[in-house]
């Protein structure tokens, strides 16, 4: 397990006063990594491999729709302290994954826990509370509010938010200016402080991401799940994600990420995890990933060296249809059932 990092801001200071860039500084950052990096060295590359100090585990997980099968995990387990990949092509589960470890979707069948308690049937806030906190592929920001007023809207245990304390102002004045000052800091750190008062909405769609990354930040959680933090994100961002996502490690959290550009994997990822067509079919350090056959069939089907026969497009193309036909049919179904539960 990582030991404690110093706190943000904390490393060794340069001669000339610029805090965290001596090279004291730099061994400080890169103990996290090389610790997380030294727990998972002699962990074999097999698929629902025990993990040494697994932080989340998976067993049995399964989520369909109508006939098609969107995730189907017999077992995973994530390491805690370190960087998590989560890859594979377009329609492999990921996000579905994501959904339901985090509540906003519940499975058909199996458990998931975190530090050993379970988190089967808790809504998205509750699982938040627990230090489970994940940002989306599309952002969440909330248009019309400020981005120091989203901000804020990420720290817990408010005790403004009960309508008689609201009416008591010194039951929470104090509070709020704690979490000002904290919405500050990371604000500063994402250098988005200058945006403070401007509406989320005028944010480009780069500063977009940093700021739900900030936010997840308020409730300052021990995982941080991160959807496609890459995507739409111009060139001149990307560096500065990558940075930020390698800090959340170097502070002690346990990182799980969605990412299809294999260069970010390597860069950043202590451990990857390949899904395809809802299954885990691989898992190793990321050098490992691209020899993988089941890896380059999945990315590049399994006839990548020699074309489909025309019986096989055929073939193909049905199957597909007929998922898709079954999603759109449990798609309505639910939301069919939704309006007959809400006129009762």
């Amino acid at each position: 397990m990582p030991a404690d990092p110093a706190p943000h801001g904390a490393h060794a200071a340069r001669s000339d006063g610029a805090p965290g860039t001596g090279p004291a500084a730099g061994a400080t950052r890169a103990a996290p990594q090389r610790l997380a990096q030294a727990a998972l060295r002699d962990v074999p590359w097999e698929v629902g491999v025990a993990k040494p100090d697994p932080a989340i585990v998976v067993d049995h997980v399964t989520r369909t729709f109508g006939g098609l099968t969107a995730v189907s995990v017999d077992h995973l387990e994530v390491q805690r302290g370190g960087i998590t990949g989560l890859i594979g092509p377009n329609g492999a589960g990921k996000t579905t994954l994501f959904n339901l470890l985090t509540g906003f979707d519940q499975p058909n069948t199996g458990t998931w826990s975190f530090n050993g308690r379970d988190l089967g049937k808790l809504s998205p806030h509750q699982v938040a509370r627990l230090g489970v906190v994940r940002t989306f592929q599309l952002t969440k920001a909330l248009s019309r509010l400020t981005v120091l007023q989203n901000m804020l809207l990420g720290a817990q245990g408010q005790s403004g938010e009960s309508f008689l304390r609201a009416l008591v102002p010194g039951t929470w004045k104090a509070q709020e200016k704690a979490n000002t000052e904290r919405a500050m800091d990371l604000l500063r750190r994402f250098k988005l402080d200058a945006k403070k008062d401007d509406f989320a909405g005028s944010l480009s769609g780069g500063q977009r991401k940093l700021l739900e990354m900030a936010r997840a930040l308020m409730s300052e959680p021990q995982v941080v799940m991160l959807d496609e933090p890459m995507a739409g994100v111009n060139p001149a961002l990307t560096q500065s994600l990558l940075g930020h996502v390698k800090d959340l490690r170097e502070e002690g959290m346990t990182v799980i990420f969605v990412e299809h550009d294999m260069d970010v994997v390597r860069d950043i990822s202590d451990w990857v995890v390949v899904m395809a067509a809802g299954k885990v079919i691989a898992e190793g350090a990321p050098d490992s990933i691209s020899q993988n056959k089941a890896v380059v069939d999945a990315y590049l089907g399994a006839h990548h060296d020699a074309p489909l026969t025309e019986e096989e497009e055929d073939r193909f193309l049905a199957e597909d249809q007929a998922a898709e036909r079954a999603r759109r049919e449990d798609v309505i179904s639910s939301e069919q059932g939704r309006k007959r539960r809400a006129r009762r």
